[in-house]
């Protein structure tokens, strides 16, 4: 028979890659969401039934249980950057990491796999980190075998980093950014996928590893290079901390003001977040150490962001007759 995973957040940027990957090895894939209605999309991942949505609520004992009874791996790949509500920070990536662990043990689950994020640190500034570090800190108490994954900003055609940001070129001729000279080892997503499997599937030690990508490059040069794919010239302008942490403070009020209705933009945070390098450490495990050849943003990022070009897919045909009538 099948082995079967359940994936938490399996839905999502992240998760969606695990499951496809998951189930054309022939594994059986339970997406363990919040909303299975809005998970459907997983489903022609497999045959059919090999890929089903699961209703889930990681805060609750039972909910977690049921999702994962018989299986024989299970993936943690919520997350959240949300600083209160129900599914605030420590609800999700402290807790509900402890939760799934603990669980796992109780359920005798082989494998286990939970994604976390570099810079977690339980002694950190900011509260993303503070709260993924201490959800390392509970998984290796309950599953001391389990493999975290520690992933710097991933990137592919449904990335929140790329994509928000040629989005935004589209308003103007300045690009704000915070922390331009923050440096970054962006990861494709699918080659996080990848090790999570191997995860999964017992082919990886036990232990952390930090995922990312070929090159290290700055906040500015990133947007360099997106702004090259995109076709577009703007002024890339660096909003200091000081400046962008007033900024945010204001943002959150408007948010907390309208219930939610009008989201922050970036949050005080994620200013905390953005003045730390977001770089694989020296000494850490990394994708060599599984076998797995990063992929270059270059390579990828023009599959994607053709969209976000002036004339959209056609702007490469524009260039040539262009460059026609120039000769």
């Amino acid at each position: 028979m099948s082995k079967l995973v359940t994936i938490y957040g399996g839905s999502g940027f992240l998760g969606r890659y695990i499951a496809r990957r998951l189930a054309k090895a022939g594994w059986r894939v339970r997406v363990a969401v919040r909303r299975p209605n809005e998970a459907m999309h997983v489903k022609p991942y497999g045959v059919v039934g090999q890929v089903e949505p699961v209703l889930c609520n990681i805060r609750d004992d039972d909910s977690v249980r049921s999702a994962m009874q018989g299986s024989d791996a299970v993936v943690n790949c919520v997350g959240t950057f949300e600083r209160s509500g129900r599914n605030n920070f420590d609800a999700v990536q402290h807790l509900g990491a402890e939760r799934i662990a603990r669980i796992a043990t109780q359920e005798n689950v082989d494998q286990m796999v939970h994604v976390s994020a570099i810079g977690a640190d339980v002694d950190a500034e900011s509260d993303y980190a503070r709260t993924k570090g201490l959800g390392e800190q509970a998984v290796l108490e309950h599953f001391p075998s389990a493999v975290i994954l520690r992933p710097s900003v991933m990137f592919g055609p449904e990335d929140g980093f790329f994509n928000r940001f040629a989005s935004m070129t589209r308003m103007g001729p300045v690009l704000p950014v915070v922390g331009a000279d923050t440096q970054f080892q962006v990861v494709y997503v699918d080659n996080v996928a990848e090790a999570a499997v191997m995860g999964a599937k017992g082919h990886a030690e036990a232990g952390v590893y930090e995922l990312g990508g070929p090159e290290i490059s700055t906040f500015r040069e990133l947007m360099q290079q997106m702004l090259g794919v995109v076709r577009r010239r703007r002024l890339i302008v660096n909003i200091p901390f000081w400046i962008a942490g007033i900024m945010a403070g204001v943002m959150e009020l408007v948010q907390t003001l309208s219930l939610g209705i009008v989201p922050a933009q970036i949050t005080r945070d994620q200013v905390k977040s953005l003045r730390s390098d977001n770089v694989v450490s020296e000494d850490a495990k990394s994708l060599a150490d599984l076998g797995i050849r990063p992929v270059a943003a270059g390579a990828v990022l023009p599959d994607y962001l053709w969209r976000f070009r002036p004339a959209g897919q056609y702007e490469a045909l524009k260039e040539s007759a262009e460059n026609l009538r120039s000769n």
